[in-house]
């Protein structure tokens, strides 16, 4: 009996610190959910292509000369500047790369339009009482008194086309708006016409009854030219492949020059040159549209 009590004993103490662990609760281990992954946000990197529209208020800054042939000195020049305005339009196509907030490109445009001026110049005539005028002869003869006539000079400018290449460099102020700064090569085609047209007063020297010539001249010329270009600009991503702009840029185009040998009598007798330089500058404004070729 005694045996089996403490055999009875011993497996109760065996049996309770398994029994006191199952009463024990089993704790609740909490962790932390992975956080989400971060917005990479937007990158411009690639190359993009796209269209745009706008004004250009352009100008023709014109000196006008008109030169006697035989003396070959000038007799009256004229110089204004003109306005070159009208719409424009046209494409574009770049390539971007992006470090952090930085983004650094190089883009290429093409643009067509209608910006167009005019330049008027005049060689007065001779005043009361003067034969010869500034630039042409009058006629005296016995009993009359023909002064010079002035010669009036006419000329119209037009930007055709014109293009870009230039760098950017630009700064994401967010992931999807890019401010930046451009500039480079411009060049573009400028076309020129022009005519001159006066009446050329003659007859024999002392005689009575003198003559009265109209005579007109005209010409035509297209030129490219070479300059540069700057501006800047603000564009903004509303999609994963697309962008809006707007931009400034101010062009530089040089200047263009010409000359034409006309009919009208100069003061030695040989015809009259009139010739003509002007610098053409532009300011544009416009809104573009472009499709990058590779998405965030």
């Amino acid at each position: 009996m005694t045996r089996t009590l403490l055999v009875a004993s011993a497996i109760a103490m065996l049996l309770a610190p398994r029994a006191f662990a199952a009463d024990l609760a089993v704790p609740h281990i909490y962790t932390k959910a992975p956080p989400l992954a971060a917005d990479p946000g937007y990158n411009w990197s690639g190359f993009y292509a796209g269209i745009n529209i706008g004004y250009g208020w352009g100008r023709s800054s014109t000196t006008a000369n008109f030169i006697d042939s035989r003396a070959g000195t000038g007799l009256s020049s004229s110089a204004g500047a003109f306005d070159l305005n009208g719409a424009i339009g046209g494409g574009q196509i770049g390539y971007n790369w992006q470090r952090d907030m930085f983004v650094v490109g190089l883009e290429a445009d093409f643009q067509g339009g209608g910006q167009k001026g005019r330049f008027d110049a005049l060689c007065a005539g001779a005043p009361d009482g003067v034969q010869d005028g500034v630039c042409t002869p009058g006629h005296r003869g016995d009993n009359t008194f023909d002064p010079a006539l002035p010669v009036t000079f006419d000329l119209t400018q037009k930007l055709d086309w014109f293009g870009t290449v230039r760098g950017r460099l630009g700064v994401a102020v967010t992931p999807r708006v890019l401010l930046y700064g451009t500039g480079g090569l411009a060049y573009g085609r400028v076309s020129t016409s022009g005519s001159v047209s006066a009446i050329n007063v003659g007859g024999f020297s002392g005689a009575d009854g003198g003559t009265f010539t109209p005579v007109a001249a005209s010409f035509s010329s297209s030129t490219t030219k070479f300059g540069w270009s700057a501006g800047a600009g603000v564009e903004g991503a509303f999609a994963d492949n697309w962008s809006a702009r707007l931009e400034y840029l101010y062009v530089d185009l040089g200047t263009v020059s010409g000359s034409l040998t006309t009919p009208v009598i100069a003061l030695s007798g040989a015809p009259l040159v009139v010739s003509y330089r002007s610098r053409v500058t532009g300011n544009v404004l416009r809104f573009g549209l472009n499709y990058r070729f590779s998405g965030t």
